[in-house]
């Protein structure tokens, strides 16, 4: 999504704009663009219009771009909820760049290359991102988060956000918070200004990272509490489950990022109240939940169950895997090591109590606790 230029940061005088990139044809991203769609429309400092970028498709013969600028909705991954008329969807990446200042990336985690390829010396010099990503490249290289990435491609400033927000509720109006992850304390303003309304609460922190952090891992805890709910182990052992996990988010973080991370962050909505919400009511504890009761394997649930979404959860557990294995670490997430080896090894599901009798409690004192 695109917001063109703000006024007050360059010699311009249109206002800013603002851009949503790929997939936020997709649920997360189309409600994202209500929101913002319906803030700048108040916002003096901005161009009316938001600019989605949409993957083309048909949707019963018509092109998807043509029923959003004329119906104002996304009948294929939003239906019944209106768009504000100023949300304008185009399906070339390149001109919905164009003259934005404000950029807001939504797109499975694995695709982002591709999209910064594509914009590559489009972006003018004085804009700034934000990613809503839920995804992060952990490799036997090491680690790199989805803002070092689009910041390395696009030579911009890069902000995350991340919460408790399952998009169809946010697009019902239903009260929620998120946490806006951005080192500038000005520009902080600026993207609560595009974010905040009486029902999408956003808190703004200086731990871009740490937001980051959380909102990629919480994923791979969802998919161990969907184990537990297919075994139909009850609400005790999911809740085990979800405290390891939420340990195990921080204790990797923190081996990662070291000092760089906020321990407070893993309290705010990216964090703990993510990883709550993602556990009882996202896709990725969904479709465990249906890989222990039906057998089939990740990639094919994903197919069948998710028209055309990407389950991040399944692959981060793999890139976390390639990560604490090459340092030798595997001992020190048992819980992660388990969740890769039924994902991946066909481990059975019961499997995942193997080895959960950790001591965190030295986590909160060094920022790689025995590692």
């Amino acid at each position: 999504m695109l917001l063109p230029p703000r006024i007050g940061r360059c010699a311009a005088t249109a206002a800013a704009k603002i851009i949503l990139p790929p997939s936020s044809t997709r649920r997360l991203g189309t409600t994202a663009a209500r929101i913002v769609g319906s803030n700048v429309a108040k916002l003096a400092d901005f161009d009316d219009t938001v600019k989605i970028w949409v993957h083309e498709e048909l949707v019963d013969g018509r092109k998807l771009t043509d029923i959003i600028n004329t119906e104002h909705v996304n009948v294929r991954y939003l239906p019944g909820h209106k768009l504000p008329d100023n949300v304008v969807a185009v399906p070339d990446a390149i001109e919905a760049v164009r003259d934005a200042t404000h950029i807001i990336v939504v797109l499975p985690h694995q695709y982002i290359q591709h999209l910064l390829d594509t914009v590559h010396g489009s972006i003018l010099p004085n804009a700034s991102a934000i990613s809503l990503i839920k995804g992060i490249g952990i490799s036997d290289q090491g680690m790199t988060t989805m803002t070092q990435l689009i910041h390395r491609a696009l030579a911009i400033p890069v902000s995350s956000l991340s919460g408790a927000n399952i998009a169809n509720e946010i697009a019902e109006e239903k009260y929620c918070e998120t946490t806006i992850g951005c080192q500038d304390p000005d520009e902080a303003i600026v993207w609560r200004s595009l974010f905040n309304t009486p029902y999408f609460q956003v808190n703004c922190v200086a731990d871009v990272i740490g937001v980051e952090f959380c909102g990629a891992l919480k994923n791979v805890v969802a998919v161990g509490a969907g184990f537990i709910d297919g075994l139909r182990l009850g609400n005790n052992t999911k809740a085990a489950i979800i405290r390891i996990g939420f340990l195990e988010m921080r204790r990797l973080a923190m081996h990662i990022a070291g000092g760089g991370i906020q321990e407070s962050t893993f309290m705010e909505s990216c964090g703990l109240a993510d990883v709550i919400t993602t556990c009882y009511g996202g896709r990725n504890r969904r479709l465990a939940q249906e890989f222990v009761q039906t057998g089939k394997s990740m990639p094919q649930l994903e197919q069948e169950l998710l028209d055309g979404q990407k389950l991040q959860g399944y692959l981060t557990a793999g890139e976390v895997h390639s990560y604490i294995d090459s340092c030798g670490v595997t001992d020190h997430f048992p819980l992660f090591t388990n969740i890769y080896q039924i994902c991946y090894e066909n481990k059975p599901p019961h499997t995942i109590f193997a080895g959960l009798n950790v001591d965190f409690s030295r986590d909160t004192k060094t920022p790689s606790p025995a590692l």
